[in-house]
């Protein structure tokens, strides 16, 4: 199944060969630290790195990799074995495609921060998106269950992706279900979990799951299309036709829309 929505690899904000093999997880499982944007910088040098590695993820989260890129390098040559700089161009590296350079840099960043949840995060989810994805789940398991982590909730939702692209939908609906709970507000697991009930026939769930999301963020074209034929399958013709109104006035260059003017409910 192919999500909407984009996993969840951030540390920020909300989360995406050419090397040796990547670290050990036992050693990562055996080693529980905070994530490094929760400590004091160690070094001067260190402290200087930082700023360039925040200012690098600001220009990651508006999609200018390029600077992202550069800002981590500059971030190295202040401090050379700063991990969260390593872990930024992982990132960086993923979301242009080279996988590479992306595996080398999240590899080099667990190697100096074996316990740090924010790296096995994102890391556990590159190696999901390449085929590896039982190797994925244990990255992500490693982080959520990092006590000093805050954001739990993002393992847990890239571990249900992970299992839904290996066809294992229980599995997923238990990680999103655990996701949501850390975060009653995650747009992506309420969706995800409110899509699975759908497509299990647990219409009542799937509306319940909804209206728990569109109160916390609103309608995406997405979700108002899930609720449509949803209240379709429930015989509920007042809230089908407010869902369609919906796409109609705030969604209609979108291809749900699309689908529900040329009747393709399912």
């Amino acid at each position: 199944m192919k999500s909407t929505l984009a996993p969840v690899v951030l540390a920020v904000a909300l989360a995406l060969g050419g090397c040796a093999g990547a670290p050990g997880v036992p050693s990562g499982a055996a080693t529980i630290s905070r994530p490094m944007s929760d400590t004091t910088p160690a070094t001067p040098a260190d402290a200087r790195a930082r700023v360039h590695v925040e200012l690098g993820m600001a220009y990651f989260e508006v999609g200018r990799y390029d600077v992202a890129i550069d800002e981590a390098k500059v971030a190295l040559t202040d401090s050379p074995s700063y991990a969260p700089a390593y872990h930024l161009l992982g990132l960086a590296f993923m979301y242009v495609e080279e996988h590479g350079a992306a595996r080398e840099n999240f590899e080099r960043a667990l190697r100096e921060a074996p316990g740090d949840p924010d790296f096995n995060n994102s890391y556990g989810w590159f190696l999901c998106s390449q085929g590896q994805e039982r190797e994925g789940l244990e990255r992500l398991a490693v982080s959520a269950r990092n006590p000093y982590y805050r954001h739990q909730t993002r393992p847990l939702t890239n571990a249900g992706l992970c299992h839904l692209r290996l066809g294992e939908e229980t599995a997923a609906e238990a990680q999103f279900l655990r996701a949501a709970q850390a975060d009653p507000a995650n747009a992506q697991a309420l969706y995800l979990l409110a899509d699975i009930a759908y497509r299990g026939g647990r219409y009542e769930q799937a509306r319940s799951q909804l209206i728990q999301l569109h109160q916390a963020h609103g309608p995406s074209a997405a979700s108002a299309w899930l609720g449509l034929r949803t209240e379709r399958r429930l015989g509920n013709a007042d809230a089908e036709a407010s869902y369609a109104a919906q796409l109609r006035s705030r969604f209609a260059e979108s291809e749900e829309f699309k689908s529900m003017t040329q009747g393709k409910f399912e």
